[in-house]
């Protein structure tokens, strides 16, 4: 189609008025092709998916939809809870947790502040180093069970500083700063880096 088309424009003459009109319809249909599709994601935030952020307050309601109509699929019990954003619908959002259950949040519910949890995938008995300095050659602050609760404050692609809050066995809480490998938390991306 397209070559007949050419040889035909090709064969006849055209007058400037004729060219002008050929050269708007042109442009006309240029504009009205779509926009380049961007490949990175982002929700109608404005904020990229997926994006981990925390639970803000607790007790907390996640929902099987997005609205105060759902039902009450869980409910967390902890404020902190780091959890994946990974669908966004008005005020709304589907969050993923540590285990795989999917559920719906109001944003509202959540703040960006980052938490992880220590290598869940390990099993019970094995224990994490939380190093004094990012490196593997760096001492030992304190060892840190699978399924441990972090705050973190600055990851660098490979390493994460966090902090390690034991529960208050008899008075007050002990909290512990260090390093993490980046792969041995969840909550955080591979090669992410934020400070």
């Amino acid at each position: 189609m397209f070559g007949t088309v050419s040889s035909m424009l090709l064969s006849r003459r055209f007058t400037g008025r004729q060219i002008k009109l050929i050269l708007r319809a042109a442009v006309v249909a240029l504009l009205a092709l779509p926009a380049p599709v961007s490949f990175a994601a982002e929700g109608p935030s404005g904020l990229p998916l997926p994006r981990f952020v925390t639970t803000r307050s607790n007790p907390i309601n996640v929902r099987v939809g997005p609205g105060t109509k759902y039902d009450v699929a869980w409910v967390y019990v902890k404020s902190g809870t780091p959890v994946e954003i990974i669908q966004e619908f008005d005020t709304w959002r589907k969050i993923r947790d540590v285990d795989g259950s999917e559920g719906w949040l109001h944003q509202n519910l959540l703040v960006g502040s980052r938490a992880g949890v220590v290598a869940p995938w390990k099993p019970a008995g094995e224990q994490v180093a939380l190093r004094r300095s990012a490196g593997d050659d760096s001492g030992v602050r304190a060892w840190l069970t699978p399924n441990f609760r972090v705050a973190i404050k600055e990851c660098d692609g490979q390493w994460c500083k966090v902090v390690a809050t034991a529960p208050a066995v008899t008075g007050n809480p002990q909290s512990f700063d260090g390093y993490l490998r980046q792969e041995e938390l969840w909550g955080v991306y591979k090669g992410e880096s934020f400070d």
